[in-house]
């Protein structure tokens, strides 16, 4: 299932009121994914697509949902679907763990034709060495991490095998920044008028990825980046959030969850003026900060956040004085 810059979520169990628009049916459905009642979730997406079929990572998302509920007509229908309305993203549909079931399948092969038919027409005027280098890093990049969450959700954060995989990351993603930092520094932040929507994404993704110090370098490319249409606002206003609380500050639009060491439990990291933050969220094409943490196991409240901040930023002062 596609995952949005953050590899890390808790399964939350939430109840939803009898739903009438595609929205709150797609919502119902994504609920029962992370649930792992795939089942269910593939009735739910049935109901929303009675209503619409357009919407190309709900298409995606129910192809995985049907996958993994074992209903692979479904699930090579609805990803056929996703395709036809611009899905593009071949190197992440090959390594996505949901699909990888369908892969034995002789169908497997005629939708990765069908997308690759679709991905030539797309990139009649991409730059095609650079588009296929940043997919192969995004690959590099995604394929670590799917690793990483298997082994961390079955091994656990204090196994060797978790230490183990948790270098081999690091050694991954440095590897990958050299590549980026050259792409940047010659060829500046290029847009999908140049690479496919994935291998532009993958710039942003590699960035994120990186200490501080290239955090702070690449913002203000990733600003103008955005200024001139070559980014999303969504993914600067992640950028944003990690250098504000690497370096102190409190994020801005909420996109960053901590851990408390001692309760074990998710809250979000230090926020400025939380009463507005769903309008910062919204102007940057995110949706409701409610709605966003449900992944993380936390209830949004704003009033009880505000009165707990003082503590939280106790505690997270505390733990970098260490």
């Amino acid at each position: 299932m596609k995952k949005l810059l953050a590899f890390f979520f808790i399964v939350a169990n939430v109840a939803f009121a009898e739903a009438q628009t595609y929205n709150e049916w797609v919502k119902k459905a994504d609920s029962c994914y992370r649930a792992e009642n795939y089942t269910l979730s593939v009735a739910n997406y049935e109901k929303a697509f009675k209503i619409e079929q357009k919407d190309v990572d709900d298409l995606y998302n129910a192809g995985c949902a049907a996958s993994m509920a074992k209903e692979n007509k479904k699930a090579f229908k609805w990803l056929n679907l996703a395709i036809e309305n611009g899905y593009e993203n071949i190197a992440h549909i090959q390594i996505d763990g949901d699909l990888k079931r369908l892969h034995s399948e002789k169908e497997w092969k005629k939708t990765i034709d069908h997308l690759e038919k679709k991905i030539i027409v797309l990139e009649a005027n991409y730059d095609k060495p650079l588009n296929k280098e940043l997919l192969a890093i995004y690959a590099e990049d995604q394929g670590i991490r799917h690793e990483f969450m298997k082994i961390y959700k079955e091994k656990g954060r204090e196994s060797k095998a978790f230490d183990s995989i948790n270098n081999l990351m690091g050694y991954k993603d440095s590897i990958n920044l050299v590549k980026v930092m050259k792409i940047l520094n010659e060829k500046g932040w290029v847009g999908t008028g140049i690479v496919s929507y994935q291998a532009n994404q993958t710039l942003f993704l590699v960035i994120q990825h990186a200490d501080l110090k290239y955090q702070k370098k690449y913002l203000p490319m990733m600003r103008e980046a955005v200024k001139k249409g070559n980014a999303k606002p969504s993914h600067l206003a992640y950028l944003e959030d990690r250098v504000a609380l690497r370096e102190g500050g409190k994020q801005i639009y909420g996109s960053q969850v901590y851990t408390n060491p001692s309760t074990k439990k998710n809250f979000v990291a230090p926020l400025e003026d939380p009463d507005n933050v769903d309008k910062r969220r919204a102007a940057v094409g995110l949706g409701p900060l409610a709605d966003s943490v449900i992944k993380a196991d936390i209830v949004w409240n704003v009033e009880e956040y505000k009165k707990e901040l003082p503590e939280l930023e106790r505690m997270i002062k505390e733990k970098k004085s260490k």
